[in-house]
């Protein structure tokens, strides 16, 4: 490897909390006897199905839904999130199936970053099951880096206690001087590690692993890498810089070299206002706009109610209201409507949504139905509340 720079900057400790198969997990809460059995988290909630006394298979399913994850056990037999349903059946048929929940994730993610901020306020919130700490004022290394780690070691044990109290769940967890580190680090001695990555560490614990473990090297990107002979994140730390810019531009070209290096000055952003918030919904069957009407009806004004839930729970208004419609040829298409004033009123983002929807045509079967409130402000002086 060509010879570092030393680092003259003070240290970070940067912290990646990722929540162990967490969908499954917060399931298997309220399914313990599934505990140890292969289970898969996808498709839609039915009533039938929840009150219905076994557990379906995934042998019996039939739909193009995907898995959302699953446990452990059902990652053994080569499931994974992103996996046609129809396909997972084929590798695992006797595997436990049980839909999504959202609502209930949700309200478990709220416990788990509640459970982290308590003890390291300095969050950035990256989804409803990962988060990054910056945890360097807490391990005042005060000149001494080995005290540092030992101290950001100690803090990261703290918070697995207390997001197991606050859950019941497990997390794992990877301290790095870096964002791009730590996240590869939370990855590394799951479930429920807790692991420590050095740049000395580099060399023994990242380079051999795949240049797709990388976030922001995916599977085209990976596939051009191979073709280069460039598989492993070694290997691309020894490309040279004109080589990955040749092939993948300046910008990215030169990130994929310093990335390879474990080099990265994000900041831990620990708040932002987002442009907008949505519910969607993608049908296990396409929908028939008129035979099929007052089902669709009636998941619109569901999805209205709980968009309207979500403005009310973190604290935003919006004056943009938009529909997002796919039909069965996979075709997309959007409307907006501007009111006059912000709103989180559930029957008022209903009717301008469905004025959107009078300006689509309904002539194909419908494969997914959204809808969207933008041009946030804050509602009443509100502290938005975290997911």
């Amino acid at each position: 490897m060509p010879a570092e720079t030393p680092m003259t900057r003070e240290p970070r400790f940067i912290a990646h909390v990722d929540m162990d198969a967490f969908y499954a997990s917060v399931e298997l809460l309220r399914h313990p006897e599934l505990q140890g059995k292969p289970v898969v988290i996808g498709g839609r909630r039915r009533g039938a199905q929840e009150d219905s006394g076994g557990s379906p298979v995934l042998r019996d399913y039939k739909g193009r839904g995907v898995i959302t994850t699953a446990t452990y056990e059902a990652r053994a037999f080569g499931l994974h999130s992103g996996m046609a349903l129809m396909r997972a059946a084929k590798l695992a048929p006797d595997a436990i199936l049980l839909p999504a929940d959202f609502d209930e994730y949700r309200r478990y993610s709220r416990a788990f970053k509640e459970a982290v901020r308590k003890i390291a306020p300095q969050i950035e919130d990256r989804g409803i099951d990962e988060i990054y700490v910056d945890l360097t004022d807490l391990a005042s290394p005060a000149g001494d880096d080995e005290a540092g780690w030992m101290r950001a070691r100690d803090i990261g044990a703290s918070i697995q206690r207390a997001v197991r109290e606050a859950t019941a769940l497990s997390c794992s967890i990877g301290i790095a001087p870096n964002k791009l580190l730590a996240k590869i680090a939370s990855d590394l001695d799951k479930p429920g590690g807790l692991t420590i990555l050095r740049e000395a560490d580099m060399p023994r614990r990242v380079w051999p692993l795949p240049a797709r473990r990388i976030t922001g090297i995916g599977p085209k990107a990976a596939a051009r890498l191979e073709a280069l002979g460039i598989r492993t994140i070694g290997e691309l730390a020894q490309a040279g810089v004109t080589l990955l810019v040749g092939c993948f531009g300046k910008r990215h070209g030169e990130w994929m070299h310093e990335a390879a290096r474990g080099r990265d000055e994000r900041p831990v952003v620990t708040h932002s206002e987002p442009k907008s918030i949505s519910r969607e919904t993608t049908f296990e069957e396409d929908l028939d706009p008129v035979r099929d009407r007052e089902a669709l009806s009636r998941i619109f004004t569901e999805l209205c109610a709980r968009l309207a839930a979500d403005l009310e729970r973190k604290g935003y208004a919006g004056r943009t209201i938009g529909l997002k419609l796919r039909y069965d040829n996979f075709k997309t298409l959007t409307r907006d409507r501007t009111l006059e004033a912000p709103t989180r009123d559930a029957a008022a983002i209903r009717r301008a949504a469905g004025e959107c929807l009078k300006r689509v045509p309904l002539e194909r079967r419908i494969r997914l139905l959204g809808v969207r409130v933008g041009a946030l402000s804050r509602a009443g002086g509100q502290t938005p509340e975290s997911e």
